[in-house]
């Protein structure tokens, strides 16, 4: 990283807008599932011990660093001569609302095939000790482990952002708004504890969409399970691990069984 991007005001607003979404979303879900509802007999964790302070630590650090190196891509992409090689627009009326609208949904889907196919290649044996071994070394992860990874997993993250600004016009807007998406799933996804309702994972729509079962299962077990949003490519491609549906309804019956004997009392 060069003296000047150190030296950029911008480029250290961009950063503590990164850090600052994280640890905000982080501490909230944090604060929430794993201090005030910790022994909630409403609630299940889908991995019932609880991660290590050491964990969190290094989960935040690891975070601090993909920060930077998150900052330091959008930099690149939107405030110096790069962009205009990029089809970054800054006007909305330029396309208009409608079609920024559009352009996060495709953004989201983008990535969630890019994601998909990334997250399987740096499972590969010849690559995974290298770039991925560090996320996993939350085998039970928390909210802090949502941007707990290895600078050089960091870099390919981030590439969605460079792919996305080449590929067709986007708004900074746009990139923020999915940005923020993002990292509420990401948290979600590492949460250790799931939102969704019973049977939502065999259902019409949900089988479809990925859940924090579906990605603590991947942490648990490494191998299966490499979507991100959603699904389609892990159903597709055979990777869903076999027993997600029955660890999808363990993990939410216990928020059923309360709830109905509440409503008996």
């Amino acid at each position: 990283m060069s003296f000047y991007l150190l030296g950029s005001k911008s480029f250290w607003t961009i950063l503590t807008v990164v850090f600052l979404r994280y640890l905000m979303l982080a501490s909230i879900a944090f604060f929430v599932f794993y201090v005030v509802l910790r022994h909630a007999d409403t609630l299940k964790k889908i991995q019932s011990r609880f991660p290590a302070n050491r964990d969190y630590f290094r989960e935040i650090g690891y975070s601090v660093i993909t920060s930077f190196i998150f900052a330091g891509v959008g930099f690149a992409v939107f405030l110096t001569p790069l962009s205009q090689y990029t089809q970054v627009y800054f006007t909305v009326s330029e396309y208009g609302w409608p079609y920024l609208v559009f352009s996060i949904v495709l953004i989201i889907f983008l990535h969630d095939t890019y994601f998909y196919w990334m997250h399987r290649l740096i499972h590969h044996k010849s690559v995974y000790r290298i770039i991925h071994r560090v996320h996993h070394l939350s085998t039970n992860p928390s909210p802090w482990a949502a941007m707990a990874f290895h600078p050089l997993e960091a870099v390919l993250e981030a590439g969605i952002i460079v792919l996305v600004a080449f590929l067709f016009p986007v708004h900074p807007l746009a990139i923020g708004i999915f940005l923020l998406f993002m990292m509420i799933y990401n948290v979600y996804g590492h949460l250790g504890y799931e939102l969704y309702p019973r049977k939502f994972a065999t259902g019409r729509i949900g089988r479809w969409i990925n859940t924090s079962v579906n990605h603590n299962m991947h942490h648990q077990y490494f191998t299966g399970n490499y979507g991100l949003y959603f699904l389609f490519w892990d159903r597709w491609m055979g990777t869903l691990h076999p027993e997600y549906e029955a660890r999808f309804d363990q993990a939410t019956s216990r928020n059923t069984l309360e709830s109905t004997k509440k409503s008996n009392i």
